[in-house]
């Protein structure tokens, strides 16, 4: 008979199914060592989660087996999970400790969040850029990255960056007002047009990898309603078992690599930086995309 664990959380009682089971064989961690891991990261992740849409990747066997992606609430939710419905989608919503232990049962090794938040899905309070490597190495993302923030500093902007947990690299601008996905776009071209044009043996806007040769892909693109980013302080179904970090601009640097950020080693980091990306939830230090907009559509005319 296959073994559980009950755990009592914020007066939730869960049933922790197969806790023996190896979620992630090469970093050696249990499904049990991943809810305990999550447990602790649950005051950084939900920072961030919630009101967002939620999309999970399940890795039933774990890492190195079968996965899948889960946007609708699993059917045999309990009645406390928070849900929304978007479209044809009845979403899970992030919103405490209880169902974040809840999908780690369910062996959910990634939390991917919308743009938008549930209750206004027409206005992203972040502008986010996606910069990815089109070959082995953290280098020249962090130089792309580096670069990306000289040019949004000249237009009187600033960025937040972390680690994807897997390769690259993400800049959030959080920003003022409530802009329509159809007007960040715009903005967004702008810079990243700007940017390859200015970086052209560095940068890249073009989607298909085969195609990029060793230049970073600077993704705008994903950046819009119905699309997702992987959540701050998410796992990510990786051997080393890796989490997407937020960093200090001056971390970046030759010898960092994202291996680095793992859920061991993550706790002992976010007693020391507590989170990065706090100011991102305050409804200071946002930035004013309004004259960058006015400039941009002037020379549509």
């Amino acid at each position: 008979m296959a073994s559980r664990r009950m755990v009592s959380v914020e007066g939730k009682e869960i049933a922790i199914s197969n806790p023996e089971k190896m979620l992630y064989p090469a970093a050696g961690i249990t499904k049990w060592d991943y809810v305990l891991h999550l447990a602790r990261l649950a005051p950084f992740l939900l920072a961030h989660s919630r009101r967002r849409l939620l999309t999970t990747i399940r890795y039933p066997h774990g890492v190195g087996d079968t996965f899948f992606y889960q946007k609708n609430v699993p059917p045999n939710a309990p009645d406390w999970i928070a849900t929304v419905r978007e479209g044809q989608v009845t979403y899970v919503l992030l919103e405490n400790t209880p169902t974040l232990i809840w999908l780690a049962n369910l062996a959910c090794l990634e939390f991917h969040l919308s743009f938008h938040y549930a209750d206004d899905p027409d206005h992203p309070p972040e502008l986010v850029f996606d910069l990815d490597p089109s070959v082995e190495g953290f280098d020249r993302v962090m130089e792309a990255a580096l670069l990306t923030r000289e040019v949004l500093n000249q237009l009187e902007l600033d960025a937040w960056v972390k680690t994807s947990g897997a390769t690259g690299l993400q800049l959030y601008i959080p920003i003022q007002g409530r802009l329509s996905f159809e007007q960040t776009r715009r903005v967004s071209r702008f810079i990243a047009r700007y940017l390859e044009e200015k970086h052209p043996r560095l940068i890249t806007l073009e989607r298909l990898k085969k195609n990029r040769g060793d230049k970073v892909y600077f993704d705008y693109l994903q950046h819009w309603r119905g699309k997702s980013l992987i959540a701050p302080y998410s796992p990510r179904a990786r051997a080393r078992a890796t989490v997407s970090t937020p960093l200090r601009w001056s971390e970046l640097k030759p010898g960092l690599v994202p291996e680095k950020f793992t859920l061991p080693t993550i706790h002992r980091r976010l007693d020391e930086t507590g989170d990065l990306f706090q100011p991102l939830l305050s409804r200071e230090n946002r930035f004013d995309l309004t004259p960058i907009l006015d400039f941009v559509e002037r020379k549509r005319k």
